[in-house]
């Protein structure tokens, strides 16, 4: 039997322990079009959408198992909240809030669909939930005031993503390497690409 390929994958955890601690980038120019605001219905298709928007090109696969009643669970928590970034009505990029435990909070995931890479979109949406993390809270009284927000990202992610984080100053905390299956991106729906290593053209 051959064995499954397997790629070395290194994950860095980041932290921020201090609302001072942010460092919040310039919105674009106006001309881009951007706007921000929160998704307050939790709806799985549209979560899984931008998931798959986002993710396709790199190696978010986890959830795409993941049931509607999954979805919805995940969604109809406390606290749980999702930002999304708009250009011209379009949705461009979000980010997710999820609490962890008492006055934690966690980045499970951030991105920008390809086609807005490169417009200082990113930074900028960061920032933005970096403090509406900071003030989750004041949203949902059953929570703790936040403490701690974290995030981790890997070199399987896009190459921006780590150094986005440090520069709206997180800090890493730990550095973990493992050896995981081989995994191509799966593309933002099966078969989107031709030339997608793994797709199959019809």
């Amino acid at each position: 039997m051959t064995a499954q390929p397997t790629v070395t994958v290194t994950t860095w955890y980041l932290e921020q322990t201090s609302p001072d601690a942010l460092r919040p980038s310039p919105a674009p120019p106006a001309s881009v079009g951007l706007t921000v605001s929160r998704a307050e219905a939790a709806y799985p298709a549209f979560n899984r959408f931008l998931y798959t928007a986002v993710g396709g090109d790199w190696t978010w696969t986890d959830r795409l198992p993941w049931t509607h009643r999954q979805w919805e669970q995940y969604l109809n928590r406390d606290g749980m909240e999702t930002w999304v970034a708009w250009v011209r009505s379009t949705p461009a990029g979000y980010l997710e809030l999820s609490p962890t435990g008492p006055g934690e909070v966690e980045i499970a995931y951030f991105g920008l669909v390809p086609a807005f890479h490169g417009q200082r979109i990113g930074g900028h949406l960061l920032s933005l939930g970096l403090a509406r993390a900071w003030d989750l809270a004041d949203r949902w009284p059953a929570l703790s005031p936040t403490r701690r927000i974290w995030v981790h990202t890997c070199d399987q992610d896009g190459p921006a993503a780590l150094p986005n984080y440090e520069s709206r100053g997180m800090t890493r905390y730990d550095t973990r390497t493992t050896q995981e299956p081989l995994t191509h991106p799966p593309g933002p729906w099966p078969h989107a690409y031709r030339d997608h290593p793994g797709s199959t053209p019809h």
